[in-house]
């Protein structure tokens, strides 16, 4: 019985959704044939949308000289698209809609986010370069697909080594540095929710903000790597505290753990989790309540708006995440917790190795080592070294030129390997006819 309730549900909600669909694309200018070169394949799913996100200003920038389209290979997140990308769509959901789309579409290069069934159906679809989009700086696992791809770009020397290391039989020379233009493109983000990092004449200008970012519960290593439980409370009760300092607590959508998100929670791990999370909220509230100019929040908006928060706050506490990378591309101050939990696997060969530690039992003195830190004209040297291993120049637009010239160098390539390959099979056809 309530397989079949969920059934009509289900149904119900896919006829919503085709019929949302179906008005928003009757609103939209048709997408003329022949116009797009660069596609930017995309599978569905929260995951492959949040990563498009990352990548929308350094996309509509490229976008400026090289006709661009993404193609949505999902309904519900085409709907999405239609609503925020600036950039323009092409709803392929339904069957024998990419290979229609293809056959009138010159795309010389694909772009992918992620290595989803639908993306290795794209990749069965030759006469251009497919090219992968690496999300990783240098840590974390490295899927035997990107070896499916015909490039791949990534942001610098660590994330080279990376798939060198752990990808057997990775064609290192495949692999085209670019760096993080995401970083030249922070402006171009949609507008953030009310509770982003935005000055406000509210607030009191004497005041240092202090971002809190930690990771959340879920995926065993988030779990195991995550502070809220172990570090949480005392960092929002020292910052808190402070009146030259405001908080910004801005965990990962998840971080809320089960019982947030719906789901029964089973462990004493995401209990504690939870309840040090319910407990920050309720400090973070009482304090703004308490003194409105302080300009203590909650962060709050999409992925790509935290992300950029992580970029450009004065001072930053983040969990082991792409947090810390996000962080790292701008060469600016934090703390990265350490974590309590004795399965958390740390990486000791690359910037975590060197980088600056909040252990819990230091978290209630998390201000004085904010204040260290800065003070400290060594670990900025260090942290700069880092900082040029994981993204090479980061001089402003440096990345932007790098991401165009190496789009710019596959179009050019594209052109003439399908040069090439019409002349030999107009040789072909001519030694064919000498020889009837």
């Amino acid at each position: 019985m309530r397989q079949g309730l969920r059934a009509v549900r289900e149904s119900a909600a896919a006829r919503r959704l085709r019929a949302r669909l179906a008005q928003q694309l009757a609103f939209r200018a048709v997408l003329p044939p022949r116009r797009f070169e660069i596609g930017v394949h995309l599978g569905g799913g929260p995951l492959a949308l949040a990563r498009l996100r990352w990548w929308y200003g350094p996309l509509a920038e490229l976008a400026k000289t090289h006709p661009l389209v993404v193609l949505s290979r999902d309904a519900a997140t085409t709907s999405i698209l239609l609503e925020e990308c600036p950039l323009p769509v092409a709803e392929l959901s339904e069957t024998g809609s990419l290979e229609a789309f293809l056959a009138e579409q010159p795309l010389r290069v694909v772009l992918h986010l992620e290595h989803g069934a639908e993306t290795f159906g794209m990749l069965a679809h030759g006469g251009r370069w497919h090219v992968h989009l690496d999300p990783g700086e240098g840590e974390g696992a490295s899927p035997n697909q990107v070896k499916s791809y015909d490039a791949v770009l990534v942001a610098g020397d660590a994330a080279a080594a990376r798939l060198e290391r752990e990808v057997w039989g990775f064609d290192a020379t495949r692999a085209t540095r670019i760096g993080r233009p995401q970083l030249d493109q922070l402006g171009s983000l949609p507008p953030a929710h009310p509770d982003h990092l935005d000055d406000r004449a509210s607030e009191d200008a004497g005041r240092t903000t202090v971002l809190y970012a930690p990771t959340g519960a879920g995926e065993p290593d988030a779990a195991h790597l995550g502070s809220v439980a172990t570090h949480g409370v005392a960092i929002a009760r020292a910052v808190l505290a402070s009146p030259a300092h405001r908080l910004v607590y801005w965990p990962e959508p998840q971080a809320g753990g089960a019982a947030d998100r719906g789901a029964q929670t089973h462990t004493v791990a995401e209990q504690a989790h939870t309840a040090a999370h319910r407990e920050i909220i309720a400090l973070v509230a009482a304090a703004a309540e308490r003194d409105p100019a302080a300009g203590h929040r909650l962060g709050a908006g999409p992925d790509a708006h935290r992300r950029q928060a992580i970029a450009t706050a004065e001072l930053a506490i983040v969990d082991i995440a792409p947090a810390v990378y996000d962080r790292l591309a701008t060469a600016a101050p934090m703390l990265v917790t350490r974590p309590e939990h004795p399965d958390a696997r740390i990486d000791t060969t690359g910037f975590l190795s060197d980088c600056a530690w909040l252990g819990a039992a230091d978290a209630p003195q998390v201000l004085a080592r904010l204040d260290e830190l800065e003070r400290d004209s060594a670990a900025g040297v260090r942290l700069g070294r880092w900082v040029t291993h994981y993204f090479g120049d980061t001089r402003p637009g440096a990345a932007t030129r790098r991401f165009r010239g190496a789009i710019e160098s596959l179009l050019a390539e594209a052109d003439m390997t399908a040069a090439r390959q019409e002349s030999e099979r107009v040789a072909a056809g001519l030694t064919a006819l000498r020889s009837a």
